[in-house]
């Protein structure tokens, strides 16, 4: 049994083989626990918008009896300062390091929801406001989205390729499901948070991983180490089992660490269409949503019938049922 004080990274949550069988269990019968959440509240705490991680980890939450206080920090709350050291002369009427305390004062367990923003890359990738969770409220945390990483995200990404892929582990033919992440363009700069934890998390699966994009985009080796990088989107996509299609800006490793949140590239060439999809052994396609037509990818594609973005959605309330499980068999 992992004992989950905390969900951020992959390896918080322990043997994947064992978490993929309790995720089919859960998915089997979501409700058998039902009473493994009583009387305790869980805090969602958002500092950005959400609609699948706020829909889904709720659903999660009320599957194990669980009660649910959701704080959305830019609507109905004071304005939060969470740097040290500031003179707070301005519009946060209220420091983080208070904040936090008393929220764990109302609650058993904290989701936070808090993204990069881009132009501070220490600031981001130390995860500041994750750990100073961590560290003052005294509860359980788990990431619903951070700077860098989207854990529940990933772990249902992996859940849908196990699911859906031809070659399962055991079938004893020798042959991995080939999985490609490849960047796509869109009109403004994104966290690199999706991309990360998908590259993580796929790492550590049976499968064979490659990463696709432009020059200047190469992610954290935190995070891809021992990943194979294709810069030629035709060749990563050959032979491909799932596509899973993802814009980021530049990370800033490398030479291009003053380049950091800026968009490189808007190169159309890279939206995944019928054409690239046609490079594949007939591939699903995957997307973590909101996803933006006509840049990311084309209708035909989105709406073919190996599209996955549905069932990819759907298995987001079963990763959370699961961390929400284990934190609190742990508690």
């Amino acid at each position: 049994m992992v004992n989950m004080k905390s969900f951020l990274n992959v390896e918080d949550l322990g043997d994947l083989k064992e978490a993929l069988r309790e995720a089919a269990e859960i998915k089997a019968n979501r409700y058998k626990y039902d009473t493994l959440g009583k009387n305790k509240t869980l805090l969602m705490v958002f500092f950005n918008n959400s609609l699948r991680t706020r829909l889904s980890t709720q659903k999660a939450a009320m599957n194990l009896g669980m009660n649910v206080i959701v704080l959305d920090v830019n609507a109905g709350a004071w304005k939060l300062e969470t740097e040290r050291g500031v003179i707070m002369d301005g519009d946060k009427s209220e420091h983080l390091l208070e904040a936090i305390p008393v929220m764990g004062c109302y609650c058993d367990v904290i989701g936070i929801r808090s993204f990069a923003g881009l132009t501070d890359r220490e600031y981001d990738y130390a995860e500041t406001v994750y750990h100073q969770f961590e560290k003052y409220s005294g509860k359980p945390v788990f990431a619903m989205e951070t700077a860098t990483v989207h854990p529940l995200q990933a772990f249902a990404d992996l859940i849908t390729v196990s699911e859906h892929s031809e070659y399962p582990e055991g079938s004893g033919n020798g042959r991995k499901p080939k999985v490609v992440l490849t960047w796509a363009p869109h009109p403004r700069a994104l966290p690199q948070a999706v991309p990360n934890s998908f590259a993580q998390w796929m790492l550590a699966a049976d499968v064979d991983f490659v990463i696709t994009h432009p020059e200047g985009y190469e992610l954290d080796p935190k995070f891809v180490a021992g990943a194979r990088v294709e810069y030629d989107q035709r060749k990563a996509f050959e032979g491909a089992d799932f596509i899973y299609a993802k814009n980021w800006s530049c990370p800033g490793v490398g030479c291009h660490r003053e380049d950091y949140g800026k968009i490189l590239s808007k190169d159309m060439s890279w939206t995944v269409d019928a054409e690239h999809m046609s490079w594949t052994n007939n591939a699903h396609f995957m997307h973590c949503l909101p996803v933006r037509r006509g840049m990311i990818v084309t209708d035909d594609v989105i709406e073919a019938p190996t599209s996955l973005v549905i069932p990819e959605a759907a298995n987001r309330e079963i990763s959370a049922t699961v961390v929400l499980k284990r934190i609190l068999q742990g508690m």
